[in-house]
């Protein structure tokens, strides 16, 4: 009677948690909607939402949890209860092995969700040179650590079944066997060593630049700081002026060196514009913590250090006109994010990173304002010098204190 009256009570406690849950769900899907200004995680969701659902899935998990924890339970109790009345107790080897058996197939079928829901998210295909070369080395990375996991779960679980414990049985005990030592050593070395080969190799052809062609590309300067990016372009000279961070001041944000000519045509713009099929050099420095200039769609991510220059070069293969249609969605935009958390406001640290065909680039590129405006030639104290025969173009020039 105790045993019915434990199990009657458990049952009603699970079926209130589950009722609860379902209408606690009921109600979310139901809700008001958030507020338009609410931040956003992708486009069509908000934080709240998110959360919400991390919360769901958490309280499902746990009830799930606490179901398994009171069956076995159940079963415990009801196995010493048999023990007491002095009739044949529950074979927990058995019981363990076709939970085993069970599991197999339901975590089969996780792995193909996972591969079909989540698989689904993943990016589209690389919008440059080299990042084609990186889904092709994670593509075959992928497969393999797949077979892996597949074959190996299979052999666990189907094992723990065949060869589960019975009275009839003895354990056969193996102290140790050179030919398997060797065998799941040395094929995974292989394997291992075939892969870090391969990476090392693509990584190295997508660093190692030649000179050659880190001169026919066009240089963009990205400064990093809290919380923002700065861009400069090169002017009709196509050659970026020197910086020193000595120079930074509240107009000249980045610190360029007006001494340095090439610097004199620099422009600055609010956005990064590039066209498509041409090298692209991205020089990046930072002005206080450590940033990274993360492209995704473009397989780019390199870290700005401050004090430390440094550069990524990659062609971009995709326009974003062609990227919307491919994924048939005429708002969406290349986005520059930062993939370091480099502060309370690191999620603000977004640009908008558009690749266009040349002769669209060259009409962006006419509009951009010069760096050095009105108010950095006063602070800099430079006037504008005409000389005698007035036909000379105008010549910037410090004036001496």
């Amino acid at each position: 009677m105790k045993l019915k009256k434990y199990i009657v009570k458990t049952a009603s406690a699970l079926i209130g948690l589950i009722i609860m849950f379902i209408t606690n769900l009921a109600l979310a899907q139901t809700s008001t909607p958030a507020s338009v200004n609410s931040p956003t995680i992708e486009e069509g969701g908000t934080a709240s939402t998110m959360w919400e659902g991390i919360f769901y899935n958490m309280l499902l998990f746990l009830l799930i949890c606490i179901t398994i924890a009171i069956i076995g339970r159940i079963l415990k109790i009801y196995d010493l209860t048999l023990q007491m009345q002095s009739k044949k107790a529950l074979d927990w080897n058995r019981i363990m092995a076709v939970c085993f058996g069970v599991f197999l197939p339901i975590g089969l079928y996780g792995i193909y969700w996972e591969y079909t829901v989540h698989g689904s998210m993943i990016l589209p295909d690389a919008a440059s040179l080299h990042g084609q070369k990186i889904d092709e080395m994670f593509n075959i990375t992928l497969i393999i650590t797949t077979i892996v996991l597949i074959g190996t779960q299979i052999m666990l679980f189907t094992f723990a079944y065949i060869y589960r414990g019975t009275q009839s049985r003895i354990a056969y005990f193996l102290p140790h066997n050179n030919t398997i030592e060797k065998l799941w050593t040395i094929v995974p070395a292989i394997v291992l060593t075939l892969l870090v080969v391969f990476g090392s190799i693509t990584w190295k052809n997508i660093q190692d630049v030649p000179l050659k062609e880190q001169k026919l590309a066009l240089n963009v300067d990205v400064t990093a700081h809290q919380f923002a990016w700065e861009v400069r372009y090169p002017g009709k000279d196509g050659k970026l002026g020197l910086k020193s961070s000595k120079l930074v001041s509240s107009s000249n944000k980045i610190g360029v060196d007006f001494k340095d000519k090439n610097s004199l045509d620099d422009l600055t713009a609010d956005e990064i514009v590039v066209p498509v099929n041409k090298p692209l050099r991205i020089n990046l420095i930072a002005q206080d913590v450590i940033h990274s200039f993360y492209l995704p769609w473009f397989r780019v991510q390199i870290n700005a250090v401050p004090g430390l220059p440094t550069f990524f070069q990659f062609t971009p293969t995709i326009t974003t006109a062609e990227m919307r249609d491919k994924l048939d969605n005429q708002n969406f935009e290349y986005k520059l994010y930062c993939n370091k958390i480099c502060g309370g406001n690191h999620f603000n640290m977004q640009k908008v990173f558009r690749v266009v065909k040349q002769a669209e680039y060259q009409e962006w590129l006419s509009k951009q304002k010069p760096y050095l405006n009105d108010q950095l030639k006063k602070d800099l104290k430079m006037t504008v010098t005409i000389p005698a025969n007035s036909v000379i173009k105008n010549k910037l020039a410090f004036n001496k204190i």
